[in-house]
């Protein structure tokens, strides 16, 4: 990483970027990756914040980091390569049928890069903001990014939490209503954005609280004015369905690991959290009732107190010992 994007976090900080790696372009050219970032707290243990597949880091809300801070972190949020404000890049676009078909088959998916690719971002990251160690909270896709980091970078990872994700097992198939929703065609105006948001969560989210449309009207409008990707969605949907099946890997994982998954999850059943659980060496599992593919409101005080918890405990356990790749 070069010295210059390289930087002590000593306060908030909103709207940076960082240069976290490169890849080739189609036309032969080496281009940068810069992630888009955000950071809240002045001090605390350093929390890096993971979202979903195609969800800019918006959807970690303002006042769930402020919590987080609260309860003693120190964190960072940001936007996905291929996503909202961080680079988009010049590489294939995958067809999804295409994609999810080489999945069901046990084929070889071919994506422009992988959940591995994706977790490197996030060390570098890391790096530019001279955190030698972090904890990770990922959801859905971005818990996949953290079962890779666990896997792969343990010694810079001090806990991982993994949210509503699956460890990969093509058994673990999102309901059918749900993937119909997930690939909705892409909106084209900031209001039609808002509508899209909220109709998507009110078919995958909980149903033990009522969903906030109008709030995620107003996230899925801001995303679209900051920069919707849907060749960036697609990408990032091939990158899962090639890097398949982490259940031989997770069982050398030593990073402490939480896992927390709803009862009411179609994108993924309650059984992938579970298996995720029982298959990471020592983790922690913590089924919530009612709870489907969202992170409602009422929800943050549990999951805020149990990723305190549990980075207190992983703290005293010491290093994690590398895996066997």
């Amino acid at each position: 990483m070069p010295e210059g994007f390289r930087q002590r976090i000593v306060g908030p900080v909103r709207g940076a970027r960082a240069l976290v790696g490169t890849y080739h372009a189609r036309d032969g050219r080496v281009a940068a990756i810069e992630l888009a970032y955000d950071v809240f707290g002045a001090r605390g243990r350093p929390l890096v914040l993971v979202m979903g597949i195609g969800a800019q880091r918006i959807f970690w809300d303002v006042a769930f980091c402020e919590q987080l801070v609260a309860a003693g972190f120190q964190v960072v949020r940001f936007d996905h390569r291929d996503t909202g404000e961080s680079t988009r890049l010049d590489a294939a676009v995958p067809s999804p049928g295409g994609v999810l078909a080489r999945r069901l088959l046990g084929g070889r998916v071919p994506a422009p890069y992988t959940l591995s690719d994706m977790a490197s971002d996030v060390v570098g990251l890391a790096d530019a903001l001279g955190w030698s160690r972090v904890h990770v909270v990922g959801a859905s896709l971005g818990g996949m990014v953290g079962q890779h980091l666990a896997i792969e970078h343990p010694d810079r990872i001090h806990s991982l939490t993994a949210i509503m994700t699956t460890p990969g097992a093509r058994r673990f198939l999102p309901k059918p209503f749900a993937l119909r929703a997930l690939f909705t065609p892409p909106p084209n105006d900031a209001r039609a954005a808002g509508e899209h948001a909220a109709n998507l969560f009110a078919t995958i989210g909980s149903t033990a609280w009522h969903v906030d449309r109008e709030r995620l009207s107003e996230l899925g409008s801001e995303a679209f004015t900051r920069g919707m990707n849907p060749k960036g969605f697609l990408r990032q949907f091939a990158a899962v369905g090639a890097s398949g099946d982490r259940a031989r890997r997770l069982r050398g994982v030593r990073v402490p690991t939480l896992v927390v998954h709803g009862s009411r999850d179609p994108m993924f059943p309650l059984a992938a959290g579970r298996a995720l659980a029982r298959l990471v060496p020592g983790s922690t599992w913590l089924p919530i009732t009612g709870m489907g593919h969202d992170l409602p409101s009422p929800v943050w005080p549990t999951l805020v107190a149990a990723i305190a918890r549990h980075a207190e405990r992983a703290e005293t356990r010491g290093e994690p010992r590398a895996t066997d790749q």
